[in-house]
């Protein structure tokens, strides 16, 4: 992989309980955002205290996943913690399978790897933090909709991370896509992964998305890609290809199509 290309990545919403960290304080993250993380977590601690009605429009969940997820923002500042790459599980984070990398790719993945949090803003992979649950779309309080609130500070720590001239894979659903924008001279790539049918024509893949794009990160920090061109070398786990026909280089924007079929 280029050396200064990065990998922006969703949270998940499955996170693992416990820990075995201290409780998170300030200036044990990657990127400094701690102030801002602060005046997030006093907002959320805050909106616990509302009733089960208001607790779940913000959340997004109700009955028991409501209750543990109040639970796990009522504590966070007192809660164990576990590094980011451990909280987050899901089906990206599980096709990604981070404990079973070598070491040179393990490296890459903490170096070269942000995670949008509409509690953190950005998490490194060794971040330390606790269970929590807050999207990135949730309007709190006075600070509004998230992606908006956290947009500046996070644009600061991208273009701190990538430099001018760098490589973005941009991985990111439309909910944490919100949250930044590209710095100027970046080349930003974006993936897609459709399914050939028997006419011909495209249908996006949305159902296994993530898994897709698991295996994708795994391959990204495991081999050099010093471009995204040389996708076209993969042999995805799923047998999704490299389309040179379908894939696009627009003003700095790589709109890379992997498909399956044909």
């Amino acid at each position: 992989m280029a050396t200064d290309a990065l990998i922006l990545l969703p949270p998940s919403e499955g996170k693992a309980a416990g820990g075995a960290g201290p409780p998170w304080s300030p200036g044990t993250m990657a990127v400094d955002l701690d102030s801002r993380r602060a005046q997030v977590q006093r907002a959320l601690r805050g909106a616990m205290r509302a009733n089960a009605t208001r607790r779940g429009a913000l959340l997004g969940v109700k009955g028991e996943a409501l209750a543990a997820a109040t639970a796990a923002n009522r504590v966070i500042d007192a809660a164990p913690t576990l590094p980011a790459i451990e909280r987050y599980t899901g089906v990206l984070y599980d096709e990604l399978d981070a404990g079973t990398l070598a070491a040179a790719a393990r490296r890459r993945l903490d170096a070269r790897v942000l995670i949008f949090s509409g509690l953190w803003g950005v998490v490194a992979p060794t971040d330390p933090i606790p269970d929590y649950k807050l999207k990135m779309g949730a309007s709190l309080g006075r600070l509004g909709r998230l992606s908006t609130w956290w947009r500046p500070a996070i644009d600061e720590a991208v273009e701190g991370r990538v430099g001018a001239a760098g490589l973005v894979w941009n991985l990111l659903p439309n909910e944490h896509d919100a949250a930044w924008t590209a710095p100027p001279g970046a080349a930003v790539c974006t993936v897609r992964f459709a399914d050939r049918r028997d006419d011909g024509s495209l249908v996006t893949v949305s159902h296994w998305n993530k898994l897709l794009k698991g295996a994708l990160v795994r391959h990204l920090v495991t081999e050099e890609v010093p471009c995204p061109g040389d996708l076209a070398d993969w042999e995805h786990p799923l047998d999704y290809r490299f389309d040179p026909d379908e894939s696009t280089v627009r003003e700095g924007h790589h709109s890379i199509t992997l498909v399956r079929g044909g």
